[in-house]
């Protein structure tokens, strides 16, 4: 069995030897890195980083590998440019799993998979969860996309359609936004669309971060006052105590927030 040490020193050797995608470039890693060396423990340096740069590079990177990487991607490259090693080192590739809600499953939104991702690297637990938090919930109940690429690759629609999730799973996000706007789901307004999204996630995350590091960070986050009714008779010490989660619950357990098939008499299969 292999020792977390040993682990960490297979990291560095292969990222050291590895090709990896950086804002569209291929880019040779460091190759001083050796099997015997191992990265620096957890939270690595963080230094305050441009958001529209880190946007940019969101963008062009999730025309590449989709939504997971182009987060992820952007902050570690951006963090390259600025504190070197070991971001120049980390196989940011590692994160194009988290496409479409992980290989196209459609569960958590990949750009708010690699943000938690990419918070780890740079926070401790606590301080992570909380900026995690605050990410989670401006996604949710924000309209997007907002962000505006320099040259759209996919679809250049003006103005560009947003919506609200309503949730942070990527089948919710991605269907309220078709439902709103008519566009279908493996369109190419609807990938324009996810890029954009992709873009702004990165940008809020690293707003975010940069607070952190500024020290003006004030967690705001909370539960919607519908979530919270909801909890007191179905999460920790309630009478049921049956689930647990921060997702908003009306999304998918109204008729408000979700279309159920036993209620549409027309549909084929009921």
């Amino acid at each position: 069995m292999i020792s977390r040490r040993g682990f960490l020193g297979l990291v560095g050797a292969l990222a050291a030897t590895a090709v990896l995608g950086c804002s569209g470039k291929t880019v040779q890693q460091n190759a001083t890195v050796t099997a015997h060396a191992s990265l620096p423990k957890l939270p690595w340096p963080y230094k305050t980083l441009d958001p529209d740069h880190v946007a940019d590079i969101a963008y062009e990177s999730y025309m590449h590998h989709h939504c997971m990487y182009g987060v992820f991607n952007a902050v570690v490259t951006a963090l390259g440019e600025e504190v070197g090693y070991p971001y120049t080192v980390f196989p940011t590739q590692i994160a194009i799993y988290g496409k479409g809600g992980v290989v196209g499953w459609a569960t958590l939104c990949g750009a708010l998979n690699g943000a938690a991702m990419a918070t780890y690297l740079v926070l401790p637990e606590k301080q992570a969860d909380q900026v995690i938090n605050e990410l989670y919930a401006w996604y949710q109940y924000e309209p997007l996309p907002n962000y505006v690429p320099k040259k759209p690759v996919k679809a250049d629609l003006n103005p560009f359609p947003k919506s609200v999730a309503n949730s942070p799973l990527c089948h919710v996000s991605v269907t309220n936004w078709c439902k709103k706007t008519g566009y279908k789901a493996f369109s190419a307004e609807r990938a324009e669309r996810c890029g954009r999204l992709t873009a702004d996630v990165a940008k809020k995350l690293v707003e975010l971060l940069n607070a952190v590091h500024e020290g003006s960070f004030t967690p705001k986050y909370s539960l919607d006052s519908r979530t919270q009714s909801c909890r007191g008779c179905h999460c920790k010490g309630s009478t049921l105590e049956d689930t647990r989660g921060k997702m908003a619950c009306w999304t998918c357990h109204t008729k408000e927030g979700a279309i159920r098939i036993e209620d549409l008499k027309n549909h084929p299969k009921v």
